[in-house]
């Protein structure tokens, strides 16, 4: 098991990214800048060449990527995005499982037209319509076509109050799953 955790600032500042950047992934993909506040997938797609290249051989990222996740699962389901769908499936049972509750959504190829730069390989968000499908999309570019899984856990990282089962702060969503899928991975 690899563990990546890609970090950054998001300070304004003189240097901050500007809508219109073209920036260049660490996998050589040019990114035009549509939106500043998805500056996590930037990233999170160089935290998933960064794994491929370390000799991974299946991906799981976890991130609170979009609020579009929240409008469609509410704060009690994380979303799940990823092919092929096996594999997809092994999370989802796994998280589910392990109390992690998720909810599979789709990939179409059809989304990713929304992505479409005139002046980059793609941009960095695909507009509001499907929010959370065109960020993982995005992330997928960046997969180098390796079973792949994307949580969002936007809704669900944080509860703002305590239930008998979590306290009120931070869940800790998805450490459960990823620990427990590691070592089924590796035992099988």
């Amino acid at each position: 098991m690899i563990g990546v955790v890609p970090t950054t600032e998001n300070m304004p500042g003189g240097r901050a990214i500007k809508p219109g950047d073209i920036l260049k992934s660490a996998d050589g993909k040019t990114v035009e800048v549509i939106n500043t506040d998805a500056e996590g997938r930037l990233i999170l797609g160089d935290g998933l060449w960064y794994a491929r290249t370390t000799g991974a051989t299946h991906l799981v990222d976890v991130a609170t990527l979009t609020g579009a996740v929240v409008v469609a699962l509410g704060k009690t389901t994380s979303g799940l995005f990823g092919t092929p769908n096996a594999w997809v499936e092994q999370v989802r049972r796994v998280a589910d499982r392990e109390g992690d509750r998720s909810w599979p959504m789709p990939v179409f190829d059809d989304y990713r037209e929304q992505l479409k730069s005139e002046i980059a390989d793609l941009s960095n968000t695909g507009g509001r319509p499907a929010g959370s499908i065109t960020a993982a999309l995005f992330l997928k570019e960046f997969t180098g076509g390796l079973p792949w899984v994307h949580v969002d856990i936007a809704g669900t990282a944080w509860a703002e109050e305590a239930r008998p089962f979590m306290p009120k702060g931070a869940t800790g969503v998805a450490v459960r799953t990823l620990a427990m899928l590691a070592f089924e991975t590796f035992e099988a």
